[in-house]
């Protein structure tokens, strides 16, 4: 399937496609290249096809990344191919774009940052299926704004499977309702979903994840059969995994609207509480294909603006639990 060619675009004999990203023209190179072979409906994406979806959504993802450090998840060859987790900004990179030096044991790392239409196709470009996000933002590392709980079903697959995600995420939202802490689910593109709570900024990594896991272990404590904070698979067993270990100082979580390495170019898209009620919703709903539709519906609408601090929550959860 070719990739979509907006008005602008220019295709040079190289078969280099120079595409207009904001105030900027970019070359995107081999626009024909097979990122995802074809899926079991025959349907095959490029890297043009990549390019055309990220051009796209850039109005409603950039709000998502703006000001985060990034960790790349590259695959070169397509996602039969070798993958790559890229942290730090690579020379070559144009010094237009966004980056950031963060410390970590024994030394530092410079993350890009994509705070524009421009540095997203650059990164489309370089086969970045992925952008993982930081919670927190540059000038404050320490402070997340978010908090993600990451539901993670037993096996893959949809069906029954996926009825074990939506039935956690409707429990740990009436939890976090009776916290007056305000939420949202993501579908990941990959196996369930993510329940992203804003915050504040206030506390730092330790406090927000020591938080995450009362939490996570009071829900589990409540529905033992269903729930499980286990890090161990093998201690799961069928139970739904509530991971919250996505809340630590340079930890990542899949970026709304970001492709994921899977067939059929699956897409992690925000969607409305509403939209979990849906039969048919799995984690693989929307594709490249439909994703942009989904974004202009604003599934989040407001939830920037909303956030909490995490004090009063845990003097809340601290009376739940007795």
């Amino acid at each position: 399937m070719a990739g979509p060619r907006a008005t602008g675009d220019t295709r040079t004999p190289a078969g280099i496609r120079t595409v207009r990203a904001g105030r900027r023209s970019l070359a995107v190179h081999r626009p024909d290249k097979v990122l995802f072979p074809a899926d079991a409906n025959g349907k095959e994406y490029t890297k043009g096809d990549l390019v055309a979806y990220y051009r796209a959504v850039a109005p409603f993802m950039l709000p998502q990344l703006r000001g985060r450090p990034l960790m790349l998840e590259r695959h070169p060859d397509g996602i039969d191919g070798p993958r790559f987790m890229q942290k730090n900004v690579p020379a070559h990179y144009p010094d237009w774009i966004r980056r950031v030096e963060v410390s970590k044991e024994g030394g530092t790392v410079t993350h890009p940052v994509c705070d524009d239409t421009a540095t997203l196709v650059y990164l489309a470009d370089q086969a970045c299926l992925t952008p993982h996000r930081w919670l927190s933002r540059t000038g404050r590392l320490h402070r997340p704004d978010r908090l993600v709980f990451d539901l993670d079903p037993s096996d893959a697959g949809k069906g029954s499977d996926f009825a074990a995600v939506r039935q956690a995420a409707l429990l740990l939202r009436e939890l976090l309702d009776e916290l007056r802490l305000p939420s949202a689910p993501m579908t990941t593109g990959s196996r369930g979903l993510h329940l992203v709570v804003p915050l504040d900024g206030r506390q730092d990594f330790d406090a927000v994840r020591a938080f995450a896991k009362d939490v996570a272990d009071h829900l589990a404590e409540a529905h033992p059969d269903r729930l499980t904070t286990a890090a161990r698979k093998k201690d799961r067993g069928e139970r739904l995994y509530l991971d919250i270990q996505r809340n630590g100082y340079a930890q990542t979580a899949v970026a709304p609207y970001a492709v994921r390495a899977e067939p059929g170019a699956p897409v992690a898209v925000p969607i409305s509480w509403d939209q979990l009620d849906d039969p048919d919703l799995d984690a693989r709903r929307w594709t490249i294909t439909d994703a942009v539709d989904q974004a202009r519906t604003n599934p989040w609408a407001g939830l920037a603006s909303r956030g909490r601090s995490l004090t009063p929550a845990g003097r809340r959860l601290d009376g739940l639990r007795g």
